[in-house]
């Protein structure tokens, strides 16, 4: 008990000081770098070549995910300089002018589509803006890209938080120590003899759980989106005002959920969140533009600008605008319009289409594309750094921001912008990429420091297994209520489902069989509750607050999101101990 508690003293710091007392995260991460590294080196006795090990490598993530956020804001500044965000504006409201009807179709529905092409925050940084430029307040855009950070993020980036997190985590390929359960899943799906075939089928069926899963869980995800935003962003602050596009919203859930378990169950978990949201986004935006369950009455609208309330809002005001391209002193909105010929809407819209074309080519294993931006001709690779298990690897061709790059550089051509108007581009987009720098430098360092705390002189597990276990003995056997919530902590802590499934999928197997339940389904739980764990996880807030100007509010932003977090992992919970009980 008392190493768990010790263990959660860097989350306990952030929950005071970030959450509680509203400090920014630039302020509030380097103590919880400082408790982690104190907590690691004296009580966990870990030796200092490993905690520096590990907070090199700490830098190194905080440094891709810079290189993906300014890839990011780079397109969005790129689009606005060449006036495609204007029309992009025009056609989101050509289908709808009802706010809640466009935070579903670009959140939930773009973003899914997003998840399943690239995950690791993407879709936070692409819909995140876009939003903003639609006309919503940035906090409000923010906490949309954030809230939809849960049911398609197990299949995000191509199924890695299954393929690569449980898939390690378990170490499926060499049976994961549990031959007997490896065979028990594979002839439950088909005959089949070959371990690593064997392996696929299981994965393969965890991946089907979790999709279930999802498919109960996730159904409300799109209402409490539309709730939360008329609650905290609208004139009335009235949850009525979201409610009353249950209909619109409900479908809209089930038009992405239904294809991504169908897409489950014969395909596996590569593509469950990509074909998703592509169906879903492709079904409800027809919908929508025909006024079919469309709420009745006026189009639900935020408050005047003029009338929102600061916190709402950047201390400084960045380029990412509703009404202008690029708000500056002197500068009107014609002159921030493209100086060649007015695009069209397929035009502007393209860098998007590209933008998930690349995100998947550059995925896919069956084309050459994956091969080359990760051959180790252009790969940085360190093993064992310091003689402790932390590896370093650095594929910068492979990383969504060089496709980010990419995208802006074609754009340019295609759009026909002047190099002045580049140039104003690249430029804010360096300035907003640098405030996101001083929280990142210092949360990731202490993620890393606190996952890599084992094999130290004291003998203990690494502290967030520490934590679980102390979870899993309290719980007893009603732990498949808890499995979710130890799946958000991990990914609250690492930032990453795949991060969070890595480390907890084996401990949460071992529980399931010793509580007598099915341990697959527990890992689902893990897995799912993993997922949720990222709409309260602090770098991808950060992230996301970072491309709108708002660095220094994750605090106002988690406490928004944590109901979602609570709901997501405690009706995943019930769900699950009632499955357990059953096939039990």
């Amino acid at each position: 008990m008392f190493y768990a508690f010790l263990a959660s003293l860097p989350i306990l710091v952030v929950a005071v000081f970030l959450v509680g007392l509203r400090w920014p995260a630039s302020r509030a991460m380097p103590l919880s770098l400082v408790t982690a590294v104190v907590l690691a080196l004296f009580m966990w006795q870990v030796p200092g070549r490993q905690v520096l090990a590990f907070g090199i490598k700490g830098s190194l993530i905080a440094f891709d995910l810079l290189y993906i956020i300014f890839g990011a804001i780079l397109l969005l500044n790129t689009l606005q300089q060449s006036g495609a965000i204007s029309v992009i504006r025009n056609g989101f409201r050509q289908i709808s002018p009802d706010r809640r009807v466009q935070a579903i179709i670009v959140a939930w529905l773009f973003g899914s589509f997003i998840e399943g092409a690239a995950g690791f925050g993407t879709p936070a940084a692409v819909a995140v803006p876009l939003l903003v430029a639609l006309g919503f307040p940035p906090l409000a855009a923010v906490v949309c890209g954030i809230v939809i950070q849960s049911t398609p993020v197990s299949f995000g980036a191509l199924g890695t938080p299954i393929l690569v997190g449980v898939g390690n985590g378990l170490d499926v390929a060499a049976g994961f120590g549990v031959d007997s359960a490896v065979q028990s899943a594979a002839v439950s799906w088909k005959l089949i003899a070959d371990e690593n075939v064997a392996a696929t089928a299981l994965l393969h069926s965890i991946g089907v759980r979790v999709a279930a899963l999802h498919l109960v869980v996730g159904t409300f995800v799109p209402l409490i989106l539309v709730c939360l935003l008329t609650r905290f962003f609208g004139s009335n602050r009235s949850l009525r005002d979201g409610l009353g596009c249950w209909k619109f919203a409900v479908f809209a859930a089930f038009a992405m959920t239904i294809p991504s378990v169908a897409t489950a169950i014969l395909l596996g978990p590569e593509f469950p969140s990509l074909f998703g949201g592509m169906v879903g986004l492709v079904v409800v935006a027809s919908v929508a533009r025909r006024g079919l369950l469309i709420p009745a009455g006026e189009p639900w609208q935020f408050p005047e600008k003029e009338e929102w309330s600061a916190e709402w809002q950047p201390a400084v005001e960045v380029s990412v605008s509703a009404e202008t391209a690029v708000e500056k002193p002197g500068v009107t909105e014609n002159e921030n319009e493209n100086d060649g010929a007015p695009l069209s809407l397929f035009r502007s819209w393209l860098p998007y289409l590209m933008l998930a074309v690349l995100l998947v080519a550059f995925r896919l294993p069956q084309l050459p594309v994956k091969a080359w931006v990760n051959h180790p001709g252009v790969t940085f690779a360190v093993t064992d750094l310091f003689g402790s298990s932390a590896d370093l690897k650095h594929t910068p061709l492979a990383l969504p921001g060089t496709i980010f790059l990419l995208v802006s550089g074609l754009t340019f051509v295609l759009h026909g912008m002047s190099v002045k108007r580049y140039r104003i581009a690249v430029t804010d987009s360096f300035r907003t990429t640098a405030k996101a720098s001083v929280a990142l430098i210092f949360t990731v360092p202490m993620v890393q420091i606190f996952l890599g705390s084992s094999g130290g002189a004291a003998g203990l597990s690494a502290m967030p297994i520490v934590l679980a276990e102390q979870m899993a003995a309290f719980a007893g056997g009603a732990w498949p209520l808890l499995a979710p919530f130890a799946g958000g902590l991990g990914a609250f802590v690492a930032g990453s489902n795949t991060i969070s499934n890595m480390m907890l999928s084996m401990f949460q197997f071992g529980v399931g069989q010793q509580i007598g339940s099915d341990p697959f389904w527990i890992v689902a739980l893990q897995a799912v509750g993993g997922a949720a764990g990222n709409t309260i996880c602090v770098h991808n807030v950060v992230a996301a607050s970072a491309v709108v100007g708002l660095v220094g509010r994750e605090g106002q932003i988690i406490r928004r999101t944590l109901p979602v977090f609570l709901y997501y992992a405690t009706f995943a919970g019930i769900l699950g101990l009632i499955i357990v009980r059953v096939f039990s």
